[in-house]
């Protein structure tokens, strides 16, 4: 009798591929082990992937023939050599590529890069601290570019930014965060330049007035961050007044020569911004500022963090502005219940309120906000010390959409209070650090009903022990950030039941003195996701838990062993078996010799990119190594 067929057979390549489209990113793993034909469906659906290994970066990029966004910010051994054996396969369509971090990478490769990726618009070189004129010269060949992003490149100067600009003169965005060798006379050409420019970031940089006035003559800018811009002052933002016609947010964060008649002069003339970050630069709400601010009716984002505000103030504020949905009043002296609860009457849209370090905030604030913000994301609340168990009943009742929620340093927060917030079942993102009177019962109620849970910080909550941790290892099975520092009951016990967590992949143990080389191995086994693992002053692990570590955690990027007893041999084992490995604190380690620490480095030293080390160790360690680690792009901290 002949079988049947299978029900799949009949489905057409178009009603597979929209399939595909609703699945997420574990489920499209598996997907595509299913037949040749998910596999096909998978290869020409997929426009963009992180690659791990460079290696394998020809072979994907043959077998995803329409991928136009590649992320090589992870590849620790990307350099101009390994660009030049790629260019050989050809041209590829990548639209997007993310270069972040790839210290290794010079001119020669960037240009390489460049011309191979034919239509590339936007590219992300952050961090990559030896990227400086040469290497913007070779970016300048993508005349095609409108997104670039240059975070700490701190060796690029005005000469490098300006063969970007001209060549590649439709810009639309472009960050420059502290590229601190950047100054007034590259911003302007930028500015002369770059006329399409709708988004610029200038956080950091020692520029003056003079940049934010040919910054203002840009007339379709939507976006400006200048964080921390210690040179511009209210005069500057008076240039904006008249300037930047379509400037919809702004972030004057700690600028410290700006005040508020600087940042009213930025109301008063963009009626149509939506978001204005001014934490740390206005020392108080004034009448003139709540008076300018009332012609912001698209307001949503407003952060004022730090400046005096009176109940007043922000009651007026309020009603003023009805359609915030992010305010930040963190460290605002003058906000009690009063202003608190009127704020949380009139913006019922609040999806982001910052309250932390507001001293004097109760539970009755916290009660009204639950109460009338039903679409509230994200609450952070640290060191509100008055919060109790009964602040948070409310939370658990009616903040059903809460993501986040930090109550770090709040002491009145319990194991009943855990109990009510258990109830806010979408919770992914909590952080109870500091909090000492939680117990393993608090932790049980977290563990049996948080299951969606996928960032926990109990940093140094010294109440809960090993049945709490087993608790949240059994409930939270999608946990991939866990911080249990100085958590001092934990032992073995406890710590091997995060094996458990198989999508853990930031796990910080430091100062957990009970625990040995038995529970590393565990952990080691179990969480082959781990891409960073803090073990500074774990003091009592030995050799054993070293070599599980360098045996099962492949993953590891990152990995802190200061004061850990970690030999010379189970050091040099580790170096060399974590292939992907690329930031190391090796501070303090008493049992490794110079010798040890030599050998080990040489192991790895082609895929470090920052490395500390114990500063004696710059005088014992060859020349000959250290300067290969310079050639290959690592930067060293001596400590």
């Amino acid at each position: 009798m002949p079988l049947s067929p299978s029900i799949l057979s009949v489905l057409s390549e178009d009603l597979l591929v929209r399939v595909y489209g609703f699945l997420d990113p574990p489920c499209r793993k598996k997907w595509r082990l299913v037949s040749k034909e998910f596999h096909r469906v998978d290869s020409l659906s997929r426009t963009s992937i992180r690659i791990l290994r460079v290696e394998f970066l020809p072979a994907l990029l043959s077998n995803y023939p329409n991928l136009s966004s590649l992320d090589l910010s992870v590849c620790p051994k990307l350099d101009d050599d390994v660009v030049l054996r790629l260019a050989s396969h050809g041209a590829v369509s990548i639209k997007s590529l993310n270069l972040s971090r790839a210290t290794a990478l010079r001119a020669r490769g960037l240009e390489t890069l460049a011309r191979l990726c034919r239509g590339l618009e936007r590219v992300d070189v952050s961090h990559c601290w030896g990227f400086g004129d040469r290497e913007a010269a070779a970016l300048s060949v993508a005349a095609g570019l409108r997104e670039v992003r240059m975070d700490k490149c701190l060796s690029l100067s005005d000469v490098g930014l300006a063969r970007i600009v001209l060549g590649c003169s439709n810009l639309s965005k472009i960050s420059l965060k502290w590229c601190m060798e950047i100054s007034d006379l590259g911003i302007d050409l930028l500015c002369k330049k770059c006329k399409d420019l709708r988004s610029l970031d200038v956080s950091y940089l020692k520029i003056t007035n003079d940049s934010i006035r040919s910054i203002a003559l840009l007339p379709k800018l939507e976006v400006l961050d200048m964080v921390n811009c210690p040179l511009v002052d209210d005069d500057g933002l008076q240039y904006l007044e008249n300037g930047c016609p379509s400037l919809q947010e702004i972030d004057v964060t700690r600028c410290e020569r700006v005040s508020l008649s600087g940042v009213v002069s930025i109301i008063r003339s963009h009626p149509d911004l939506q978001h204005l970050k001014a934490s740390h630069c206005v020392s108080e709400v004034s009448l003139s500022f709540l008076h300018n601010i009332k012609a912001l009716k698209h307001l949503k984002t407003l952060w004022i963090d730090g400046a005096r505000v009176s109940d007043s103030s922000l009651l007026t504020l309020s009603s003023s502005c009805r359609s915030l949905t992010d305010i930040g009043v963190s460290k605002c002296v003058g906000v009690t219940d009063i202003g608190v609860v009127g704020l949380a009457r009139n913006c019922i849209n609040l999806k982001t309120l910052n309250l932390a370090c507001c001293g004097f905030v109760t539970d009755a604030a916290i009660s009204a906000i639950a109460q009338s913000c039903r679409n509230l994301e994200t609450l952070k609340l640290e060191s509100c010390h008055m919060i109790t168990e009964k602040g948070l009943q409310s939370i658990g009742c009616y903040s059903k959409h809460l993501q986040e929620l930090d109550l770090t340093d709040c002491y009145g927060v319990n194991d009943r209070g855990l109990e009510y917030i258990s109830k806010c079942s979408n919770l992914l993102r909590l952080k109870l650090g500091l909090c000492t009177n939680i117990s393993d019962k608090g932790m049980f109620h977290i563990g049996s009903k948080c299951s969606k849970l996928l960032e926990l910080d109990l940093y140094r909550c010294g109440g809960f022990g090993d049945d709490g941790l087993a608790a949240i290892s059994r409930g939270c099975k999608s946990l991939n950030r866990l911080i249990i520092s100085y958590c001092g009951e934990l032992t073995d016990t406890g710590v091997e039941q995060i094996r458990q967590l198989e999508h853990l992949s930031h796990l910080e143990l430091r100062g957990l003195k009970n625990i040995t080389g038995a529970g590393l191995a565990a952990v080691a086994c179990g969480c082959k996701k781990l891409d960073y693992l803090d073990l500074k002053k774990c003091e009592n692990i030995d050799d054993s838990g070293f070599w599980a570590l360098a045996y099962f955690a492949r993953n590891l990027r990152q990995i802190n062993l200061c004061y850990c007893s970690v030999s010379d041999t189970a050091l040099c084992m580790l170096m060399s078996n974590l292939s992907r490995v690329q930031d190391v604190d090796l501070v303090n380690l008493n049992r490794v010799t110079v010798e040890g620490s030599e050998f080990a480095l040489r192991a790895c030293c082609n895929r470090l990119k920052k490395l500390k080390l114990f500063a004696p160790l710059r005088f014992l360690l060859s020349s000959e190594l250290l300067e290969m680690l310079h050639a290959r792009g690592c930067r060293i901290r001596w400590d």
